[in-house]
């Protein structure tokens, strides 16, 4: 069984300690559902965890190896999607897709699966100029789902989508679970998913 785990992480971010002492572990088919008020530092800590930021205390573990160590080897395996969109609009919806399962080293789902998935499937050919600001955030998602990667990492997922939106990738979430996957999620959104891992980052 793999485990990821953050042992006594420290971080600070200017002059500002975000961080201090914070442990937190997960394993395969297991989902951590991040909670705090805003400037707890539950997006720094999702990108503590994809190895964008490095802590200044403390260590991130996967499976016993410093993530750290080797980046490229962690980024394989993980995801990121954070609040950018990162969605191109010269391109088609599914043009954005197969772009960013290209550069994957082992990628998941196709581009139409994914977009199916997500309810956008009949929006594949449309410039993603056009889309709304609830289309491109499933757009956006879809990065998780063609990345083949075990470890999902997402920062306020559901910002601008709507609550069958929210719930249709909610199902997607629980369907990497229930593969072995394992995901980090910061929301303030019931996303109607169930044995969770959470971890409240509000001073206590």
């Amino acid at each position: 069984m793999v485990e990821f785990l953050g042992d006594n992480l420290d971080c600070i971010r200017g002059e500002r300690r975000v961080l201090s002492g914070l442990n937190f572990q997960i394993s395969d088919g297991e989902i951590l559902v991040l909670t705090g008020k805003n400037g707890t530092g539950k997006s720094t800590l999702l990108r503590l965890m994809s190895g964008l930021l490095r802590p200044h205390g403390g260590r991130l573990l996967w499976d016993g190896e410093n993530i750290n160590e080797d980046p490229s080897e962690h980024n394989d395996r993980m995801t990121y999607v954070g609040h950018a969109e990162a969605v191109k609009p010269a391109l088609s919806v599914k043009e954005n897709v197969e772009f960013w399962r290209s550069v994957r080293t082992s990628p998941g789902h196709t581009s139409i699966d994914a977009l199916d998935a997500v309810g956008i499937g009949h929006l594949a050919n449309i410039p993603a100029r056009y889309l709304s600001a609830g289309q491109k955030r499933r757009v956006a998602l879809t990065r998780a789902l063609t990345s083949g990667a075990k470890l999902w990492l997402l920062d306020e997922p559901t910002t601008a989508l709507d609550v069958d939106a929210s719930a249709a990738f909610g199902a997607c979430i629980e369907t990497h679970r229930k593969a072995g996957g394992m995901a980090v999620i910061s929301t303030h959104t019931d996303l109607g998913l169930t044995d969770v891992r959470n971890l409240n980052l509000s001073p206590s």
